[in-house]
């Protein structure tokens, strides 16, 4: 059994400055235990060794109050980092509000050299991030890279799905939206995304877009950039929230959006049919049959013009 060494060194350090930080004390101390010892033994003075006594208990009491002084200054320590803790995690997070949010989005589309995005079937997406960071990316003519995790289209029942929960927060908003939700028109929406990434691929050589179909229904939209993660929902009674970069949380949802592309069907869009600048029905099919995600045989000419128009034309669902 191996014998535990000390460091005769270390101890003998740490006791000198122990004595220089508590060097009142530790004199108050001494002075006490030699006086009191010096009266209680000192055979000519009998009279005194109540006195003596009474120097002991002094010296016992400094040295107690030492103890407890050292205490007090880990508790107030222990206590003062607990509270800096806290004041960081408060400060991670921070709520978004009304024309805060439309801000805060137009931040993080600045400068920034990738984005992530997970949620619906990426209307505001297509509508304002996408287009907006192609512009800003052909503009400082640098690469751009963004992965886009939707409702798969082709997954009758997550359409479903997300067709009711959105139908759930239908009747708070302050704009009756023309057409409600669907599953029908879960699964335009979801096709017009996908036909806007593979659009805007042939027109920027420099932009990597990955589109991913999950059969989760989501019930939050993640956007995250260089600078910041946005987490939004589709009730307008709520606050959104806003993660800095460089935060623990910021890093914990790189890994989970991660994680959620990684068990999601993913397109290859390296190859794909070449698109028009305003393409037509025959060159949608042709695309979605090339991807492996053939448009529904039940689907018209115009329900294919209804997906271009959304693809390309979209409207800001969010603007008032």
């Amino acid at each position: 059994m191996a014998r535990r060494t000390t460091d005769p060194g270390g101890r003998v350090e740490k006791a000198v400055s122990w004595t220089i930080k508590n060097l009142d004390g530790v004199v108050a101390t001494g002075a006490a235990l030699i006086i009191g010892l010096l009266d209680i033994f000192d055979q000519n003075v009998d009279d005194n060794v109540t006195s003596g006594a009474t120097l002991l208990v002094l010296a016992a009491l400094v040295f107690g109050t030492l103890t407890e002084r050292r205490r007090r200054i880990a508790d107030i320590r222990e206590a003062t980092t607990g509270t800096r803790h806290a004041l960081e995690d408060l400060t991670m997070v921070r709520s978004l509000s009304g024309a805060e949010l439309e801000r805060a989005l137009e931040q993080a589309r600045q400068n920034t050299d990738h984005w992530i995005f997970k949620g619906g079937t990426g209307t505001y997406l297509r509508a304002v991030t996408l287009p907006v960071c192609v512009r800003e990316a052909q503009r400082q003519r640098r690469s751009l890279s963004m992965k886009i995790d939707i409702v798969n289209p082709a997954d009758d029942q997550a359409c479903a799905a997300y067709a009711r929960f959105r139908q759930t927060f239908a009747h708070r908003l302050d704009v009756v939206p023309p057409d409600a939700w669907s599953a029908d028109r879960t699964r335009k929406e979801s096709f017009a995304t996908v036909l806007a990434a593979c659009w805007y691929r042939q027109r920027l050589d420099t932009l990597e877009i990955g589109v991913h179909l999950s059969s989760v229904v989501p019930t939050l939209r993640f956007d995250l950039s260089a600078s910041c993660l946005i987490i939004t929902q589709d009730d307008p009674r709520r606050v959104n929230l806003l993660v800095e970069r460089n935060r623990p949380l910021y890093d914990y949802y790189v890994t989970e959006l991660h994680q959620s592309r990684e068990q999601a069907v993913t397109l290859d869009l390296i190859r794909t049919e070449p698109l028009g600048e305003e393409p037509t029905v025959d060159e949608v099919h042709r695309l979605f049959d090339g991807l492996g995600l053939p448009l529904p045989a039940a689907f018209t000419d115009r329900d294919v013009s209804d997906i271009i128009d959304k693809a390309l034309h979209p409207e800001n669902p969010y603007r008032r």
